[in-house]
């Protein structure tokens, strides 16, 4: 989505030194194999050229997955100094050699660690961006005492504990960072920042609309929705769901999603949380 009023093709070489720091967030939106939008931390995300983007592959998740069949992607790179571009992209190739793969291995991380290095590179051609926006941490705080309050005036009962203890309180924090994305009408992978979000019982997140309010209603009733949340303790989620819309709660307007499915994408192993799997008997050695 064009946030700023201003598209841009290509990276400024401001933009490349900003985005090429070792701290920072990464966010890769991909499409899973049932069209349903998918969220991915990787802080290896940066531009290698003013038209292409490239990250390196150290562990192996969903996300490596769901681009070599579905090349659009979505992109969010936010910068310590809470500075953040978005776009969107295509996924072109992979290699494992040549300079973008020495340049991730002699990164400190990864040149002096002896469990695991970077073993893949993945390339993608930019297609557009929005430029340097920075984080509006007023407004984004204003939306958050909102959401608090909110809460104070809807039924918190739900059918379905989709969220657990731990999951609430990772998203409860407001210091966390979380994002929400879906599909937009070219197929490709929206990311919207909801920092303020709150859960709301069991089965529901809750975001007072005040911040990124024009961006939050371009997200289409009863489309399916991810949410992203992470701390910088390196603990993370991935919520699922179904995205209800604007409505008044208390007073205030809040977008509300209805959450179907989580998962832990942390290591040692990513996994399924909600709905449980069935864990299968080893029967054969």
């Amino acid at each position: 989505m064009n946030v700023q009023g201003v598209v841009y093709k290509s990276f400024l070489e401001s933009d490349i030194k900003s985005l090429s720091a070792e701290l920072k967030v990464g966010l890769l939106a991909t499409i899973n194999d049932e069209g349903l939008p998918h969220l991915t931390l990787i802080s290896t995300l940066q531009p290698s050229s003013p038209e292409q983007l490239v990250f390196g592959q150290f562990a192996e998740g969903l996300s490596k997955a769901n681009i070599t069949k579905n090349h659009k992607i979505g992109f969010l790179i936010l910068t310590l100094d809470r500075n953040m571009w978005r776009g969107r992209a295509n996924f072109i190739r992979t290699a494992k050699s040549g300079k973008e793969f020495d340049m991730f291995n002699n990164i400190p991380m990864f040149r002096y660690n002896a469990y695991f290095g970077i073993h893949t590179v993945y390339y993608m051609d930019l297609l557009e961006h929005y430029g340097k926006e920075p984080l509006p941490m007023g407004s984004i705080i204003q939306a958050a005492l909102k959401t608090m309050v909110a809460k104070t005036f809807s039924s918190k009962k739900g059918t379905h504990e989709a969220l657990n203890f731990w999951t609430r309180q990772l998203i409860g924090k407001l210091s966390n960072l979380k994002f929400l994305s879906y599909i937009d009408g070219n197929g490709y992978p929206v990311i919207v920042p909801v920092i303020q979000a709150q859960t709301l019982g069991n089965e529901r997140i809750v975001f007072a609309a005040s911040a990124y309010r024009e961006e939050l209603k371009a997200v289409p009733v009863n489309a399916t929705v991810a949410l992203f949340c992470m701390s910088f303790d390196m603990e993370d989620v991935l919520l699922r769901g179904r995205y209800e819309g604007i409505r008044g709660m208390g007073g205030i307007q809040c977008g509300i999603m209805s959450v179907n499915w989580v998962y832990s994408p942390m290591p040692p192993k990513p996994e399924q949380v909600y709905p449980e799997t069935k864990i299968e008997a080893v029967t054969s050695f």
